[in-house]
């Protein structure tokens, strides 16, 4: 089954063969997670908020998952922002363990203001399984100063690369989804994280194609866009060089709503039309859990 396959490169990056229940190590992963952002499509990473949408999202065939935020936290009748790094590192250990997938972990702005302080959070990432994991430069009030911001990322990307394991560093400029639409700063950024020793850069919130191009041509390293609602579709990304596609917290949304929609046809209908929707869901649930 799907849940004893494990993907590598082979012969070339955009070549990947399947392993029946073969033992991948943490650093395999993390090197196979490296090498497909440098395949010729772009890497469709969903974001599971929880071991169980982790698992489903694998039986569909995703290659890689990424953990969100906002979708742990909501998952604790939380808002983003308001998780500690001992509850991220925990989940971010339960969904990895989950899967043979490899996972990257949003761990916002690595819960520290300072170097260090973002160093031992990387270190803890990779104690937690993970292949990759991100490092914003947002502190949750506003943005750190340049000079700032890159030894942060400075910082983790030591801490990402210094062991047997190179945890795979996205990082993230966060301008456009903080009030600051700057493109020229978004991009001097993303450059300065670059030369600071990111593997992957972000910058959440852009949706203009054009822009997108800019930002792929500017820099060297792969880049991730977030699927926002009229957001170019995967093959005119691909078109530009976009390397990696997520999701944040959308699927989440999606399961959200249709709980909502579910509750609202019971009390104000009293019909069970959402059965529609459950019984795929249950089918899901069991060829993914099966294992």
């Amino acid at each position: 089954m799907f849940g004893q396959m494990w993907f590598l490169p082979a012969g070339t990056t955009d070549c990947w063969v399947a392993f029946e229940a073969m033992a991948v190590t943490q650093a395999e992963k993390a090197r196979a997670f490296l090498a497909r952002h440098h395949a010729d499509r772009p890497l469709l990473i969903p974001n599971p908020w929880d071991v169980g949408s982790a698992r489903i999202l694998e039986s569909l065939g995703f290659e890689a998952l990424a953990t969100t935020s906002a979708g742990f936290a909501n998952t604790l009748g939380r808002r983003d922002g308001q998780v500690t790094r001992d509850e991220a590192i925990a989940h971010s250990t339960a969904v990895s363990a989950a899967t043979v997938l490899p996972v990257s972990a949003d761990l916002e702005n690595c819960f520290a203001d300072d170097p260090a302080g973002v160093a031992e959070t990387v270190e803890l990432a990779i104690g937690a399984g993970l292949a990759g994991c991100s490092v914003e430069d947002y502190s949750g009030a506003e943005l750190y100063p340049a000079g700032l911001a890159r030894d942060r990322v400075a910082a983790a990307a030591e801490a990402a690369h210094a062991g047997d394991v190179h945890l795979v560093l996205t990082a993230r400029a966060e301008n456009h989804i903080r009030g600051n639409p700057d493109l020229g700063d978004t991009i001097a950024r993303l450059q300065s994280y670059q030369e600071a020793g990111a593997d992957v850069l972000y910058a959440p919130g852009l949706a203009d194609l054009d822009d997108i191009r800019r930002v792929v041509e500017s820099v060297d390293r792969p880049v991730n866009v977030l699927a926002l609602p009229g957001a170019p579709p995967v093959a005119e990304l691909a078109s530009v060089g976009v390397k990696r596609i997520s999701v944040g917290s959308a699927f989440m949304y999606v399961a959200f709503g249709a709980l909502v929609d579910a509750g609202r046809e019971l009390l104000e209908q009293g019909t069970y039309g959402f059965w529609s929707a459950a019984i795929p869901g249950a089918g899901a649930a069991t060829n993914a859990f099966s294992g």
